[in-house]
């Protein structure tokens, strides 16, 4: 027999269940709205702070940039009057002295340093303080610049004034310095020229030697051993007393000049640049005021040629007298 076990009707014992109560559902969910609006609110506030921070920083930067650009532009006025003052005084470069050349170096150094402080991006307001004091120091510095160069400037004007009255009066010291030298030359000219000697009564003769000694005048040139040329020195009373050099020329027939080595032939230069040859020079002691009569043998190795002899008597570059001897062909018995 089998037994099968069939659900009774005792009843089953549960475990009592507490209470449902849904306040503190409640209470967490206000807790989180309140967290979440206090984050919020946090949020919101650090925003708030965090954007017046860079409002005050932008404020900050955009001063900084405006005082930045307003003292670059000071400064570059100020380097463009202190330019225009070098520039208008270029020509005083010669009277500029040792003032001006420390305060060319000391303005010159303070724009360097000024530049530098405006260089930076993040300048400070220290610096740019220390860059604004510079640049009042800056337009003081030039301001006594163009008062020293407006200084020299009318110096120089007084200067040029004293040197332009100088240079007419050395100009007409020079002036009448060369007009003096002129008259003194024309009047050195005047006595040079007055002071050349003159030659008169020339006497020109064929001189024939005898194995005795005897001499005779002849006009046959195959007998003609030298000719015996003479002529005075006339009187001069503005030549002074001294050593006076007179240049005798002979000239033969045919034209071409008579040179003996026993004479000391040579050149000689005349008043107008021409080179002439001399047969003879004589050295005289000439006396002022006096007349001397001199002579010279013309002796050749060959014999005379006939026709004419032309003599040419030169002192000072002057042609001062001349002379003519006709010497003629002889006869069988001549």
């Amino acid at each position: 027999m089998s037994f099968e076990n069939f659900p009774g009707t005792e009843k089953t014992t549960e475990m009592p269940q507490p209470p449902k109560n849904g306040n503190w559902r409640n209470y967490l969910m206000i807790g989180l709205v309140v967290a979440l609006l206090g984050t919020w609110a946090y949020i919101i506030w650090d925003k708030n702070k965090t954007k017046e921070t860079i409002q005050q920083k932008e404020t900050v930067i955009a001063t900084t940039t405006s005082q930045r650009d307003q003292l670059q532009k000071e400064l570059e006025e100020a380097t463009m009057r202190y330019d225009m003052i070098k520039t208008s005084s270029a020509e005083m470069a010669h009277v500029k002295d040792s003032i001006i050349t420390r305060q060319d170096r000391d303005i010159s150094q303070k724009r360097i340093k000024i530049q530098q402080l405006l260089s930076k991006v993040n300048a400070t307001e220290a610096e740019l303080a220390e860059a604004r004091q510079l640049i009042g120091s800056l337009n003081t510095d030039i301001n006594t610049y163009k008062t020293k160069i407006e200084t020299l400037e009318g110096e120089k004007i007084v200067l040029t004034q004293e040197r332009n009255a100088v240079m007419q009066q050395r100009d007409k010291v020079q002036k009448d310095f060369d007009s003096a030298r002129t008259l003194i030359r024309e009047k050195d000219e005047v006595i040079d020229i007055a002071s050349t000697l003159h030659a008169s009564n020339f006497s020109i003769l064929g001189i024939n030697e005898k194995s005795s000694g005897k001499e005779k005048t002849t006009t046959v040139a195959k007998r003609v051993d030298k000719l015996r040329i003479s002529f005075d020195i006339d009187e001069n009373r503005t030549t002074t007393s001294g050593t006076k050099y007179i240049y005798v020329c002979v000239f033969a027939p045919n034209g071409n000049p008579v040179t003996e080595e026993n004479l000391g032939s040579g050149r000689f230069n005349t008043r107008d640049g021409k080179e002439k040859i001399f047969t003879q020079r004589i050295d005289i002691n000439y006396t002022q005021g006096q007349r001397q009569t001199l002579s010279i043998d013309l002796k050749q190795n060959n014999k005379l040629e006939t026709g004419d002899y032309r003599i040419e008597v030169y002192n000072n570059g002057f042609k001062i007298g001349e002379g003519v001897r006709s010497l003629k062909k002889g006869g069988i018995f001549s």
